[in-house]
């Protein structure tokens, strides 16, 4: 009981200096990956390169199968703090923000309370040991948490980024705030009408088959409800591999 009453008081003090909610506390478990440095971190499933240029830092996770979502949860946020009442490998009055990266596939070949802790239908965030080390003590190696997903907070507007090649072209789309994650994407040309992109991967969209030696504009809706037309945000003169930063960001 008393474990109880430290972890509600703990809620309460890291909700008055928490982001906007956007869930209601949920419980889950949490471990970490990618060395003292977090270097192996960067990339995976979300289809991010570096995520220090592209705006997300060390303070990341990959997500377990359930949250992941086949991808549509990249870039979201979560408050992540050590739950008391169930461990006492917990650093007290800690919480942090991670934003989701990569997924932390699932290991049919071990049982969900044994090594398989990003199996279904568990809710499991894998956490850059610099981002993890914030709330566990390493020792513990995996530690209950209770998390929320709230809003994102990034510095400067989206990026651009043109990946692929010729009559294959995709957009990398990065540093994104509110609720971190984009619902969908249409892309035209100063040539073109409006078309409908799908998602190829992660954060990585595709359809902009044609539109090479055109200024692209976006009209892109996140999963919060709000839509943004960033008009002619990539010069005639693109190339790939090019990113392409903006000035507007989303709020929700």
């Amino acid at each position: 009981m008393a474990g109880g009453k430290r972890l509600i008081l703990q809620l309460l003090v890291v909700c008055l200096a928490a982001p906007a909610v956007r869930s209601a506390w949920l419980q889950g478990t949490a471990t970490f990956y990618g060395g003292r440095d977090g270097s192996g971190t960067m990339g995976g499933a979300c289809g991010y390169s570096n995520l220090y240029d592209e705006g997300y830092g060390l303070s990341n996770a990959a997500l377990s199968t359930v949250l992941f979502n086949d991808g549509a949860s990249c870039g979201q946020c979560y408050l992540i703090m050590c739950d008391h009442s169930k461990s006492r490998m917990c650093k007290t009055g800690k919480a942090i923000t991670v934003t989701a990266t990569n997924l932390c596939p699932p290991n049919y070949n071990l049982p969900n309370d044994n090594g398989g802790w990003c199996n279904p239908p568990r809710p499991h965030f894998d956490m850059s040991q610099p981002a993890w080390l914030n709330i566990g003590i390493y020792e513990a190696g995996i530690i209950p948490v209770v998390y929320q997903q709230v809003k994102c907070w990034r510095k400067g507007g989206l990026r651009f980024t043109i990946l692929g090649f010729n009559y294959f072209e995709l957009v990398l789309v990065t540093n994104v705030a509110g609720s971190g994650s984009i619902k969908s994407i249409s892309v035209k040309g100063t040539k073109t009408g409006w078309t409908q992109m799908s998602r190829n991967w992660g954060v990585i969209w595709q359809g902009m088959s044609g539109l090479a030696g055109q200024a692209l504009s976006f009209s892109i809706s996140s999963t919060g409800g709000q839509n943004i037309v960033f008009q002619n945000v990539i010069p005639a003169g693109w190339t790939f591999g090019q990113t392409y930063p903006t000035w507007q960001q989303f709020d929700y």
